[in-house]
This record gives structure tokens, C-alpha cells and sequence, in this order.
């Protein structure tokens, strides 16, 4: 049988580490973490090694979410006015993606009112085209 023990993966990390999610092929833990001031998103192996940061912008950037096809990763990032280890609700936001195949920076997808909640779950359709979340801004009319 094997061990069920808790291990902790970021012992040198002593601020706020969230958003954790296994990459589809389970080669990688993506995760948001404060390591320097502000939120950015990071990467690891599952015994916690090989980190890297994978966002260096000047946005508090939180909930990675990557593709099934492994080739795509969603976030939502929030302005440098908010608390780096807040993730509140009810705030202007930026849902983006960035490719993880090849060099690139992240693109916004969509500028909305929500914050915490908006992109919490795992959010890719099964064919990788399609992100769901949820938003608090009023419909366009």
C-alpha cells in the first residue's frame, strides 16, 4: 500500500503558494506563487523539483489552467494595486493564455469584472479550443 503522507513541495517558498494543477501528461505542477513581490506563475516536477518561473509581467498572475492538448495555459491576472497574496473577488481582470510549445507572451482573451472564482477550476474543453469562466460584468447591450 502505498503512503499517504502529506509532502510539501515548496518548503522555500515562505509566502503565499496557490492554484496548483498537474499538467495533462503529469510531467509538471503548475502553481501561482510570491516568491519576489509579485504573483507569477511557476512550474515543477511532481517531487518538486525543476522550478521555473513561467511569467515575469508586472500583473499579479493566478489559476493556471493548462490545454488537454498540453499546448496552451489560461490564467487570469490581476493589477499591481491589489495585495500579491490576495486573490479577491469583484476586481477588473485579464483572462490570458500563453503557449507552452514555443516562446511566447501571454494574450489577453478577455478584460472582465471578477477576480476570485472567475478561472478557480480546471476551465479547457476536451478538444483544447474552447475556456470557460465566469464573469461578473454586465452583458454587452
Amino acid at each position: 500500500m502505498k503512503d499517504n503522507k502529506e509532502t510539501l513541495l515548496t518548503p522555500d517558498n515562505r509566502t503565499h503558494v496557490d492554484g496548483s494543477e498537474y499538467s495533462p501528461d503529469g510531467k509538471y505542477i503548475y502553481y501561482n506563487a510570491n516568491v519576489s513581490g509579485t504573483m507569477q506563475i511557476w512550474r515543477m516536477k511532481p517531487d518538486g523539483s525543476d522550478k521555473e518561473q513561467l511569467t515575469f509581467d508586472d500583473h499579479h498572475n493566478w489559476f493556471p489552467h493548462i490545454s488537454p492538448d498540453g499546448k496552451w495555459m489560461v490564467f487570469i491576472s490581476f493589477a499591481m494595486d491589489i495585495d500579491p497574496d490576495a486573490h479577491p473577488s469583484y476586481k477588473d481582470v485579464m483572462l490570458r493564455v500563453m503557449p507552452l510549445t514555443a516562446p511566447g507572451a501571454p494574450k489577453v482573451v478577455a478584460y472582465l469584472y471578477g477576480g476570485q472564482g472567475t478561472l478557480n477550476a480546471p476551465s479547457w474543453s476536451s478538444d483544447s479550443r474552447h475556456i470557460a469562466f465566469v464573469s461578473n460584468s454586465e452583458p454587452a447591450q
